[in-house]
């Protein structure tokens, strides 16, 4: 019985100290194990260049400034980080951290990595089965270009493969050649197998017009013009980009692989080591491609590979025994275009300063809520948030006060980019113009007037007492019979007029710039009262103090009557604890009215502690039919 125990301990110990080491193993970063040679192949580059060879990057010149970094020496998790790497600018000088000007240098991070050089003919094949060793960082190709040897592709078929280089091969790829020069020379014929060049076949077609034209034209689109989907693939390929002077080309540009080249020598004994004595005896044959290797393996050399790298690399060299692979160790440059723009902000700010990463979207212009913890920073912040968001967002501006004015408008600062603030966006399909620094707009009520529009139907007849630009009367006015908008601020209504014409809906929005109050008594003391069905009041602030005016709109007609009592949406703001109770209560008071069945629902959090609510009822008929001389 005691050695069932204690062959049981020792299985726990066992398995406790393999999850230690498979703990140590893939959670902690293995640097110290490898060691980086010190001599690399490069056959047909070293007799020529005594320097660094950079891959294709894209530029970014501006001012720059220096952040605030952490000093702190523990361990970073895997991947780029801010925090990791060396900084290469040559300035050293420490700017306030309230500066206006952002300074871009000093963003830009460069890591040691090490890569294997392999033909691209066989890059994806090893991308694939190396990938769970490759560098694998966000944003950033596994595989990277070697400068100077790339073949265009429209000769590279007629070469032949560029692994093996057996007599077979090349047997092959000479009767290739002999192909493209029959077919240059005009030679070919159609029982040959090779098709004529589009130069030639197109002088062959013009001998051949007659007055129906051109007999079986080949590939016209093709012949005419050019394919401008490649030749856009061609200018902004991956990450990687060309190289002009000191300037850095392209449209995605944030990363620069620099091959580190050292003394001249032979091939790597670790590769002969590994993959025999007759390796490496051939030279490289067309273009080559770099794999970055994982950054563990950033100061190792051959023999620190791991078994799986190993392994393939065997397998590959037992294909051919000119095949050529090198080790090199590369620095991969990080700009500051690479960069997300929360990590930007929490190197910005001191620590301990919450990282403001939400805004409101509004066109072309982001809107952001900075609390005062944030105002020393302003300006960097509203940087940051444009350079992030280009081209969508050009200008940066923030709430400097609340909203007190009758109008709703908000004051508004502009912190970064263009100072223009009309704007046009797109919601449910229609497009709204306006100039935010005069009227109203919250985006982040869309999903809230989109749920209003499903409940609306063809028959209905809506009401909308604060429309502002007309979001959401100019919406429902695509899905039901008519629309009656009102707004007060005038700058709104004239808007509101030009987004209706705009999203071709005039006839059936009838616009009004009037009290909220006066509206409503106006609307239902018409003959439209009985027509209307659905009667919305968006002014959270203010919306439950106009329900008074519904009170005996009905009064002076028949009980005996038709009449359809019309649902009323009306919204409002709520600190209690019970935000639900609280609304309620304000609605029964507006309406001198105790019975009121009201759906209610929370909108979105405005505040800490602060719910925007909707509550949804039909009309009461003690209302409808009440007697304001009594009430006054």
């Amino acid at each position: 019985m005691y050695s069932v125990h204690a062959s049981h301990s020792k299985a726990a110990f066992s398995l406790a100290a393999k999850q230690s080491m498979m703990s140590n193993l893939f959670l902690k970063p293995q640097i110290h194990l490898l060691s980086f040679p010190s001599q690399l192949l490069f056959p047909h580059t070293l007799n020529k260049l005594n320097k660094p060879s950079i891959l294709p990057f894209i530029p970014i010149t501006t001012t720059f400034s220096t952040p605030h970094f952490s000093t702190t020496t523990t361990s970073l998790s895997y991947g780029p980080s801010l925090h990791k790497g060396t900084n290469p600018s040559q300035s050293q000088s420490q700017f306030p951290q309230n500066d206006v000007v952002l300074h871009e240098e000093t963003f830009t991070r460069v890591f040691d990595l090490a890569a294997l050089r392999v033909p691209s003919a066989e890059c994806s094949a090893l991308e694939s089965r190396l990938r769970g060793h490759l560098l694998n960082w966000p944003r950033v190709r596994n595989i990277a270009r070697v400068p100077g040897d790339d073949i265009d592709p429209n000769i590279a078929p007629l070469l032949g493969h560029q692994i093996n280089g057996n007599s077979d091969e090349e047997e092959e790829g000479g009767k290739s050649l002999v192909s493209l020069q029959r077919r240059v020379n005009g030679k070919s014929e159609d029982d040959d197998g090779d098709d004529l060049t589009p130069v030639l076949y197109r002088d062959k077609l013009a001998k051949t017009f007659n007055s129906r034209g051109f007999v079986k034209f080949r590939n016209l689109a093709k012949i005419s013009r050019p394919n401008r989907n490649k030749k856009k693939e061609k200018e902004g390929e991956g990450k990687f980009v060309e190289v002009e002077g000191n300037k850095r080309v392209g449209r995605t540009g944030f990363v620069v692989v620099e091959v580190v080249e050292e003394e001249q020598g032979g091939v790597d004994e670790g590769f002969r080591n590994l993959l025999g004595e007759e390796f490496g005896n051939g030279k490289w044959r067309g273009s080559t491609r770099l794999l970055l290797l994982d950054e563990r393996y950033a100061d190792g050399d051959v023999e620190a590979l791991p078994e799986a790298i190993k392994a393939v690399l065997k397998e590959y060299a037992e294909k051919s025994t000119t095949l050529t692979f090198e080790l090199v160790r590369c620095k991969l440059t990080l700009f500051y275009d690479y960069w997300q723009m929360n990590e930007i902000l929490e190197a910005l700010l001191p620590e301990g300063v919450i990282v403001p990463s939400a805004f409101e979207t509004v066109g072309h212009i982001a809107h952001l809520n900075l609390k005062e913890e944030h105002l020393p920073y302003k300006k960097l912040i509203a940087k940051v948030v444009l350079d992030k968001n280009k081209p969508k967002i050009k200008t940066v501006v923030n709430k400097i006060d609340s909203i007190h004015n009758e109008y709703r408008t908000m004051q508004l600062e502009v912190l970064a980019g263009n100072h223009s603030l009309v704007t046009t966006l797109v919601e449910n399909g229609l497009r709204f113009h306006f100039d935010l620094a005069t009227v109203y707009w919250s985006s982040r009520l869309a999903t809230e007037r989109q749920r209003l529009l499903s409940g609306f139907t063809q028959k209905d007849v809506v009401c909308d007492v604060f429309s502002g630009v007309g979001p959401l009367a100019i919406s429902a006015a695509k899905i039901v019979k008519c629309v009656f908008a009102n707004d007060l601020n005038p700058y709104a209504v004239e808007y509101l007029e030009r987004n209706s014409v705009l999203n071709k809906l005039e006839r059936k929005v009838k616009i009004f710039n009037m009290d909220g109050r006066r509206f409503i008594k106006a609307m239902f003391a018409s003959n439209k009262a009985h027509s209307i069905t659905q009667v919305v009041m968006n002014l959270p602030n203010e919306a439950a103090e106009f329900l008074d005016a519904f009170r005996g709109i009905y009064k002076d007609i028949p009980k005996n009557g038709e009449f359809t009592f019309p649902t009323i949406h009306v919204y409002g703001f709520s600190k209690a604890e019970d935000p639900e109770f609280d609304f309620h209560e304000r609605i029964r008071i507006a309406l001198l009215e105790v019975a009121v069945n009201v759906d209610m629902r929370r909108v979105r959090p405005v505040a800490p502690g602060k719910w925007m609510l909707c509550a949804s009822f039909v009309l009461p008929k003690s209302v409808a039919f009440a007697n304001t001389a009594v009430d006054a």
